[in-house]
């Protein structure tokens, strides 16, 4: 009887690696500086991952909120967009926590938890000096109860950096008009590349900045938050409509996402 070898996290990533390659692409022809270096001039990962690192001191605990199976070292696309997402060895720990048990095998985390929706995190109060959530806010069922949890576990002067959809964006609004079951669908149409293990049910409760004042008051945190466009994601690998949406977003109020920048007081 044979056994299985399971791939290592080097050979799935020379494996995305080798499937980009391979796999046509319209960036280079809607965003023709794509060819130096893989970056686009409104690429919403790279602007986050710079922001987030922009936070990092060495002797800090991170908390990745939401860290998934690690999708974006496995990709094999570009190496700047790994090394700017990859915040392992960058400070003192990593802690990563999902719902989802894919959070295990996420290959540059510290310690992993698995934590369900609406579990309260298993860690110690004024333990973690910041948090990054990178599209995970629109999946938030109690937002009071998270922000209550993140309240708890931040130290004082730490920072929340997340990058999410706007609530009353284009994006926003037809997830909202979509049951769960035809976003699956319409997702796996759009983006033919979509995996259905990274398809959480949304809930948009956390997703404008009306709702961010809110949960987190200025009473005990500090709001930075902003609103960007970011290059449209979901425009059917079709050049036309790439150029449709971009656009439409350089005159649509509000911008497509929100950089949420949050910062405990003292």
């Amino acid at each position: 009887m044979s056994t299985v070898v399971e791939p290592t996290a080097d050979e799935k990533r020379e494996e995305g690696a080798r499937a980009h390659r391979r796999k046509p692409s319209i960036m280079a022809d809607v965003r023709p500086e794509v060819v130096a270096g893989g970056i686009i001039r409104d690429d919403g990962e790279i602007d986050f991952f710079l922001r987030a690192n922009a936070l990092l001191q060495p002797g800090m605990t991170v908390l990745d909120f939401g860290a998934g199976r690690g999708a974006v070292f496995l990709s094999g696309k570009w190496e700047l967009r790994e090394r700017l997402a990859k915040l392992q060895g960058k400070v003192r720990k990593v802690i990563g926590v999902d719902p989802d048990d894919g959070v295990l095998e996420h290959p540059f985390l510290d310690e992993k938890y698995v934590v369900r929706v609406d579990e309260s995190l298993p860690l110690a109060d004024e333990s973690i000096d910041l948090i990054v959530a990178h599209w995970v806010f629109e999946h938030v069922q109690d937002p009071s109860q998270l922000a209550a949890d993140f309240l708890r576990v931040l130290k004082p002067g730490g920072w929340i950096c997340a990058r999410t959809p706007h609530r009353w964006s284009y994006v926003g609004i037809a997830a909202g008009l979509l049951p769960e079951g035809l976003q699956r669908m319409a997702l796996r149409w759009i983006k033919p590349q979509f995996e259905a293990q990274d398809k959480f049910p949304t809930a948009y409760k956390l997703n404008s900045f009306g709702a961010l004042r809110r949960h987190f008051p200025v009473s005990k945190w500090l709001d930075c938050s902003y609103g960007v466009n970011s290059a449209p994601r979901y425009h059917f690998e079709s050049r036309w409509m790439f150029r449709v949406l971009s656009a439409y977003q350089t005159l649509a109020w509000p911008k497509t996402d929100i950089i949420v920048l949050i910062q405990k007081r003292a």
